[in-house]
């Protein structure tokens, strides 16, 4: 199985497999929690997956919560109050809702417990103890690279239609479009936000909520506007799928480059097909298991994970799958994509 990891990842996971070490030698019986946005989300049962094999190889007691739908942040809420109650040394937490959540996050490393974030950063970052997430600025610039790459000169003339996810701004969905707009080469008004930029070649943009009726919906809405887009950004592969059926109704799915971020093995499976030309894959597995890992070493000797060089976080890592590779563009192929996705 081929496995391309930063350097950055790989010595962060030798730090904290080595504290863990320790901590699995000699240790008290302790329990960690993980608390998801949805127990439904492939990419968030991924992530129950990587925690439940670390915390038995580690002999920790998980406890899992998560919301009933993306958004309920009264459950998550709850959830890091029974951590609290319970006596957990850790939570591993995707917040729903990244602002309002602080306050109880701020009670649980209070009473003690390491706090962190996978895969969305708290607002502030810093109200979490660490952040383990994939580098979304840059699963999106390497999906802007590929696009800019496959169309040679015709990226100067390209019409462009970018599907984000939602209106509220700044997002993880913010850093993957304005990842994409750099790696093909537009400039940026506030990199905070989406829709300030001026480049000519820009369609629109417009909201899916991350799921396949909005990115046809969104779509279409583009597509009214200039029929001639010919490049579209998706926030996820629900999303990319939807797009790609309301070009095939006109006849144009042959025609556009579509290309997303996630991973997951029905995304995969459709660069394989041709639906998606390319997406970036993010590791939700390696997200929880390195950060049960860093409870167990902040048990061990109150040690707290690093950030990857030159980012706020640890980086677990993004590779580009396509199957139609782009020089200077580093990317791996829809069958070695299909060993590591999820779902």
């Amino acid at each position: 199985m081929l496995r391309k990891t930063t350097t950055a990842l790989l010595t962060g996971a030798i730090a904290l497999t080595a504290g863990s070490a320790a901590f699995a030698a000699g240790h008290e019986p302790m329990s960690a929690c993980l608390i998801t946005k949805t127990d439904t989300n492939p990419f968030f049962v991924k992530m129950r997956e990587g925690a439940e094999a670390a915390t038995e190889a580690l002999g920790i007691e998980l406890m899992a919560f998560a919301g009933q739908f993306d958004g309920d942040h009264e459950t998550q809420v709850a959830a890091i109050e029974t951590c609290i109650a319970s006596g957990a040394k850790g939570i591993l937490l995707t917040a729903s809702d990244t602002s309002s959540i602080t306050p109880a996050v701020e009670q649980a490393r209070e009473a003690g417990l390491l706090v962190i974030a996978l895969d969305t950063p708290l607002s502030p970052a810093d109200a979490a103890d660490a952040t383990f997430a994939t580098d979304n600025f840059e699963a999106g610039r390497l999906i802007g690279a590929w696009a800019a790459g496959q169309l040679g000169d015709e990226a100067a003339n390209a019409r462009i239609g970018l599907l984000n996810i939602a209106v509220s701004q700044p997002t993880v969905g913010v850093l993957r479009n304005q990842g994409f707009l750099t790696g093909f080469g537009i400039e940026l008004g506030d990199p905070n936000r989406w829709g300030d930029e001026e480049d000519p070649r820009i369609v629109g943009h417009d909201v899916t909520a991350g799921s396949e009726e909005g990115g046809r919906q969104a779509m279409e809405n583009l597509l009214a506007i200039d029929p001639t887009i010919n490049v579209v950004y998706t926030i996820n592969e629900p999303a990319a799928a939807g797009a790609y059926e309301a070009l095939r109704a006109i006849g144009r799915e042959n025609d556009v480059l579509v290309v997303s971020v996630d991973g997951g093995c029905p995304g995969v499976t459709n660069v394989a097909e041709g639906v998606i030309g390319a997406t970036a894959q993010q590791y939700p597995l390696d997200m929880a298991r390195l950060g049960i890992e860093a409870i167990a070493a902040h048990a061990a000797d109150g040690s707290l994970p690093e950030t990857s060089p030159g980012l706020d976080f640890f980086n677990t890592g993004v590779q580009l799958i396509t199957d139609a590779p782009v020089e200077g563009v580093p990317s791996i192929s829809s069958a070695e994509g299909l060993e590591l996705c999820w779902g």
